[in-house]
């Protein structure tokens, strides 16, 4: 019998790590380019979007420090179990005052929480990174993300066959809809230095991983959910936000992204013709 993932991790304290960036307008313009936006969302000297810094303080790992998965074998905030699978689950953001584009900024990186949990599928660690940046000396604002951890791979449960034909009903007064294909999941992969095998090997995801076809990433979905309120009050100014992914969706499905003002904020979700929530989230405004 294997011991507990919670045994792997009993001795692992992480020190926080520092990084600067001096946020160039260009990853910007790239993602803007990728959503088919008709010009850029931000330029220098504007605020960056909600969650849009992850395009920026990205480590390029060399080759040989990735595994067969197009994840790093091995990084400061990377649990040591044995077989390490990887899920983003969600996370939280505490916006003070958004980041401007174009400044110097700084993130501090540390380990939050890390809990041992038992799923469908077997045990489950769930590790919370947090994450501070900073710019003109100030804390602008504080990101939680949240990842599981596997031990070793386990069949999911996802449909055989893709209808890329089937587009979900509108319903809520926001919506937006993207059909992400192969080139577009490729692109984001390399605006956010994810080179996850999931998202651009056919033969991997269905014959290592199980999924029927390329998955699109969870920030992907994230980012689509934020983008519902740039669109649609461009003028409010995001205070909080949280959001969580439930169901992986795949390339060449109809995602549709619908949104609800309500209390404050909004309630974001994305779906499709298969399942109401592959992933939601809340905002609210200051």
């Amino acid at each position: 019998m294997s011991p507990p993932l919670s045994s792997y991790v009993e001795s692992w304290h992480p020190a926080p790590a520092t990084d600067e960036d001096a946020l160039p307008p260009g990853p910007t313009a790239a993602l803007s380019a990728v959503l088919d936006l008709p010009s850029a969302a931000a330029k220098a000297g504007d605020l960056l979007p909600p969650l849009w810094q992850w395009l920026h303080f990205l480590r390029w790992a060399p080759q040989r420090d990735l595994g067969p998965d197009g994840h790093l074998r091995d990084a400061r905030f990377l649990p040591p179990i044995p077989e390490r699978q990887r899920m983003f689950a969600g996370g939280r953001c505490a916006i003070t005052e958004p980041l401007r584009l174009g400044e110097p900024a700084e993130r501090i990186s540390s380990l939050g929480p890390v809990t041992s949990k038992q799923g469908r599928t077997g045990e489950l660690l769930f590790v919370t990174e947090r994450q501070e940046f900073r710019q003109y000396g100030r804390t602008c604002l504080v990101e939680e993300q949240d990842i599981v951890y596997r031990s070793g791979r386990s069949a999911g449960q996802h449909p055989t066959t893709l209808d890329e034909d089937t587009a979900p009903p509108a319903q809520g007064p926001w919506h937006l809809r993207l059909q992400p294909d192969p080139a577009l999941l490729f692109r984001f992969s390399a605006l956010t230095a994810n080179a996850h095998r999931i998202h651009y090997d056919v033969p991997y995801c269905r014959d290592v991983e199980g999924y029927p076809g390329l998955v699109t990433h969870g920030p992907l979905l994230a980012l689509l959910m934020l983008e519902l309120v740039r669109r649609n009050a461009p003028e409010r100014q995001v205070r909080s936000l949280s959001y969580r992914l439930h169901r992986p969706a795949f390339a060449g499905e109809h995602l549709l992204a619908e949104g609800t003002v309500a209390d404050g904020g909004a309630q974001l979700r994305i779906g499709t013709h298969r399942e109401d929530r592959h992933a939601t989230a809340k905002v609210t405004f200051a």
